[in-house]
């Protein structure tokens, strides 16, 4: 396992679903609720690190949103994003398209002092580290009421070259998809990539939301589809990306531990894959050992590199920017496993 680890570990890879929060430890959100004077639901760093031990999604979500309570100054996120950088960066993760949980930040900040403070932290970054993160805020479905004030952060942040695109996580039940129709039209009319996490606690039928009322461009976790053998024949042939987290999927109890993940199902169903870490920190993974993971569960070093050559081609690069990376990427198998 060590010759494998090393093997993930060294190999260049791109991720598209990993939410900048949620790359951040425990002891990060507690030393910031100190600093803040933020009164968590807890007496100490141990109770608070046991706090992490999810039990299912929704008190995930409960802790989440506890430590996002600890960021209240627009320089936390700007020392977030520092921190994310160089979290990629020890992964040999070239490439990153993050999520930014924007329902929070626009209770708490005017666009202009967010906006500078993620860009800032980008700068930094990217000159220390080396790699590339491209940012893609979403709306937090349980909190609908924000998805306004969202969109216009997006949009500002789109004009600046600080956002990408647009994206919806947050508590799936009872907050479908087409609740968010009108403001995914207006931000692909204005440019922005569109994405949205569906599948991952709900059925189907918020991923047919998803892409038929969002017109989504790559749907988060996905796992669901395999509840509905004509959604599995759309995704396969009109090859929309998924992008799959099986940590976070086991952390949560949406995959029970001694069943092999339905990744190696949606895979041999012909439904175009990638693999992400998607809270590595709290979910205690990285996306080196999300590769491991699968490997040990019987998929070929060949399938799993093709998992990774599957992120960059359905990443929201330009095709001349895709081709450097994947020049990088072909250079590193040659002379490594050829």
């Amino acid at each position: 396992m060590n010759k494998l680890y090393s093997i993930f570990k060294n190999m260049p890879k791109c991720e598209l679903h990993v939410h900048i929060e949620g790359a951040t430890d425990a002891e990060t959100f507690y030393k910031l609720a100190e600093k803040n004077n933020v009164t968590l639901p807890v007496n100490s760093l141990q109770e608070w690190k046991d706090f992490f031990d999810f039990s299912n999604f929704d008190h995930f979500i409960e802790v989440y949103i506890a430590a996002a309570s600890t960021l209240l100054k627009p320089e936390d996120y700007t020392y977030l994003i520092e921190a994310f950088y160089k979290h990629q960066a020890n992964e040999n993760i070239l490439y990153t398209e993050a999520f930014l949980s924007a329902s929070f930040m626009v209770e708490r900040f005017s666009n202009d002092e967010i906006l500078n403070a993620i860009k800032k932290g980008m700068e930094i970054g990217e000159k220390k580290y080396q790699v590339e993160v491209q940012f893609i805020p979403d709306i937090a479905r349980n909190f609908p009421e924000t998805k306004g004030r969202v969109l216009n952060l997006v949009i500002e942040g789109f004009k600046k070259d600080i956002f990408i695109g647009l994206g919806l996580g947050g508590l799936e039940n009872g907050f479908p998809p087409e609740l968010f129709t009108e403001t995914y039209k207006k931000a692909k009319k204005e440019g922005l990539r569109i994405v949205a996490h569906a599948g991952e606690t709900d059925g189907a039928k918020s991923i047919w939301g998803a892409l038929l009322k969002l017109n989504t461009e790559r749907i988060g976790h996905g796992i669901r589809c395999l509840d509905d053998e004509k959604l599995v024949k759309y995704l396969a042939d009109k090859q929309i990306p998924i992008e799959v987290s099986p940590g976070s999927n086991y952390c949560l109890s949406l995959v029970e531990p001694e069943e092999n993940h339905p990744i190696r199902q949606m895979v041999d169903s012909g439904l175009l894959c990638t693999v992400n870490s998607d809270d590595p920190a709290m979910f205690s993974t990285s996306l080196t050992n999300e590769y491991l993971r699968l490997a040990s569960q019987g998929f070929s070093f060949e399938e799993l590199w093709q998992l990774n050559i599957n992120a960059i081609k359905t990443s929201f690069l330009s095709p001349e920017a895709k081709h450097k990376y994947l020049k990088i990427f072909e250079e590193f198998k040659a002379n490594n496993f050829e």
